[in-house]
Order: C-alpha cells, then sequence, then structure tokens
C-alpha cells in the first residue's frame, strides 16, 4: 500500500452504504454505554451535566467547540461556556481552526476578530493551525492513515468535545463527530483532504456516505492521540438544519430543543442525540430527520462502530429525576415548540 500524505493509495475504496436509512434501536447489537441526559438548557444544566463525564480530564485540557461565524445565532451561549470554565475549568482553553471556505475564520487574524465579536474573550482560544501543522496517525481507516491539524493539538493532555448539535449543509447532522473530524482538521490541508477529490476543481467534489467516512476518520486522529483523556457533551438547542458555519444566514430553527447529552462514547453521544431527535413526534422532527437522510448523515454513526469507536446502544441517565434509566421518547416527550422555551437562562 502507497501513503501519500496521510492517504492510503492502495486498491480502490468504496464507501459503505445505508447511509439515509435510520436504524431503530432494537435492530441494534452489541454492548452499551453510559449516556446522560438532562432538559435543563442552562448554564446550570451545562456544568451538571459535565461533572458526570469530567473524571478523565486531566493535565492540559483542550476544550474544543464551534465559535461561530460572525453574529452567528446559534451558538453555545457564551455565558453558559464562560460559567463552565470559571467554575470547573479555570485552567482549560478553547481551541479551534481556520476554516476551508473563505469567511469570518479564513485567516487567522479574521479568526481573532470574529472571536472578539462573538464574545469569545473571557478566556484564551487557541486556534491550533495559527503556527503550522502535524500529520497524526490513525488507525483502521479505509481513506488514511494520517490526518493534518494544527500542531498546537499536541500541546495538551485532554480535550473535552463541547458540541452544538445541528443539522449541517453536508454532513447531514453536527455532533461530537463532526465537531472533532472537520473542527480539528487544519484550515487548508487537512479540510482539504475531507471535503475534495484529489484533482477535483470543486471544493466540495466529496458527499454522501465517503465524506461522512472520512470525516470520522479525521476524528479517529483525535481519539487515537488522547486516548481515554476525551469526553463528549452535545448541546441540543437551537438546532437549525444549517451548521454554525452558516453564521446569520443559517437557516430558521422549527425543531424544538430537547436537552443536553454527554458519555465517555462518541457513538453513544452521537446516537443518543439522534435518537432524540427521531424519537420526537413527526411534524417536530421532519425538517432535521429530511436534512439528515437526504445528506446520508447516518453513515457517520454506522462507521464509528465499524471502525470500533464506541457503541449505538446505550442506557440514557435522566439527571433531572434522581438518575433513571429512561428512553428516548420518555426525554422527548414533553418538548414545546421552538421560541417558547422559559428556561433559558443566559
Amino acid at each position: 500500500m502507497v501513503i501519500k500524505g496521510g492517504i492510503s493509495m492502495g486498491e480502490a475504496k468504496v464507501p459503505g452504504t445505508g447511509g439515509n436509512v435510520y436504524v431503530p434501536y432494537e435492530e441494534r447489537t452489541g454492548n452499551e454505554s453510559i449516556v446522560y441526559f438532562t432538559r435543563d438548557l442552562s448554564a446550570a444544566g451545562l456544568e451538571k451535566i459535565y461533572k458526570k463525564v469530567c473524571a478523565n480530564l486531566t493535565g492540559r485540557i483542550a476544550v474544543k467547540l464551534h465559535t461561530g461565524e460572525p453574529k452567528g445565532p446559534n451558538i453555545i451561549p457564551r455565558p453558559w461556556v464562560q460559567n463552565l470554565l470559571e467554575k470547573q475549568l479555570p485552567d482549560a482553553v478553547i481551541v479551534e481552526t481556520n476554516t476551508y471556505y473563505d469567511g469570518g475564520r479564513y485567516t487567522t487574524e479574521q479568526h481573532r476578530e470574529t472571536l472578539k465579536v462573538n464574545g469569545w474573550t473571557f478566556a484564551p482560544v487557541d486556534i491550533m493551525d495559527e503556527e503550522g501543522t502535524v500529520m497524526m496517525p490513525l488507525s483502521g481507516g479505509k481513506w488514511f492513515t494520517q490526518m493534518c491539524m494544527g500542531t498546537h493539538i499536541k500541546n495538551y493532555d485532554s480535550m473535552l468535545a463541547l458540541t452544538h448539535f445541528k443539522g449541517h449543509t453536508m454532513g447531514g447532522f453536527g455532533g461530537s463527530n463532526k465537531n472533532l473530524g472537520i473542527g480539528n482538521a487544519d484550515g487548508r490541508i487537512g479540510k482539504k483532504m475531507i471535503h475534495t477529490a484529489e484533482g477535483s476543481d470543486n471544493q466540495w467534489s466529496i458527499a454522501e456516505e465517503e465524506l461522512m467516512e472520512k470525516i470520522t476518520e479525521s476524528t479517529k486522529a483525535t481519539l487515537d492521540f488522547f486516548g481515554k483523556n476525551i469526553s463528549f457533551i452535545n448541546v441540543l438547542r437551537n438546532m437549525s438544519v444549517d451548521c454554525d458555519c452558516a453564521g446569520v444566514e443559517a437557516a430558521p430553527v422549527v425543531t424544538p430543543n430537547i436537552g443536553i447529552v454527554a458519555s465517555l462514547d462518541i457513538l453513544a453521544a452521537d446516537q443518543a442525540s439522534v435518537d432524540l431527535v427521531y424519537a420526537m413526534s413527526e411534524k417536530d422532527r421532519s425538517h432535521l430527520v429530511e436534512r439528515i437522510e437526504t445528506r446520508h448523515g447516518l453513515r457517520q454513526l454506522s462507521y464509528m462502530k465499524e471502525m470500533g469507536m464506541g457503541n449505538d446502544r446505550y442506557v440514557l441517565i435522566d439527571l433531572d429525576n434522581d438518575e433513571e434509566r429512561i428512553l428516548p421518547c420518555d426525554a422527548v416527550k414533553d418538548v414545546r415548540p421552538f421560541g417558547t422555551w422559559s428556561n433559558e437562562k443566559f
């Protein structure tokens, strides 16, 4: 097998299938992981659920989140993150990388200005590819043997993936997998490896199952580096069908807010988030489900399982009710139409 720039150049590779088909829980096999859940969409709710998945975060901790395009309306509220860092992670650093598309975060200078506009001034923010790139190895990949990331990723001992769960223009949905797979790849080389077919003039020439697999393999490089010292939180709030990269141009939110999930298992965290969406009524879930399935985004989940990155079966623990074990349908039975929440404390 020939290796070129971290890309496996062996026999022709064929993407998997089924990225547009939702697999019900009863049809899944394998072990179960623990996933925590709270309906409390507030700074207190985020802090509460963080405490359930923080024991493995040691040393210098990176907090990977999407800080958003200028004035983007749907990102995780800054006061929630500020509260979490000040009370639980006083020495942690928010980490980001520059973008592949030309926007408010394309260059480091533009990115720094956008951070100021969006209010990310209460903690240090490390743009990890500011001073160059490094090829990070990954095991078990079909498309890649390495992923290009910012050199600064190697400065950290642990990582908290703090993710705004939402739709995504190309990925179908953006959970922890997308946050790490796209978000940790550097802005010029790594993101190009994921999004663009070699020799293509189309910047976005890779889509559907192949894209999901390449995002997932990129994430695997992060998981291989941090090992057990990584945790995952997904905030299911303001779930536009578009990613936070769309900023103020994102499609209006119509999907109800649900809550926050957290796990030490990335697949379980993303699978539970997707299951919560699918557990809602057809009217409430239709827009987001349509986005997920038309982009074949469910391949993110099945490929994570194939790569041994976690379990798609889990025990859902309700932190609002004495840590009772519940089902996704129990978690979403009282969701309200978007815009009617009264407990969002900014």
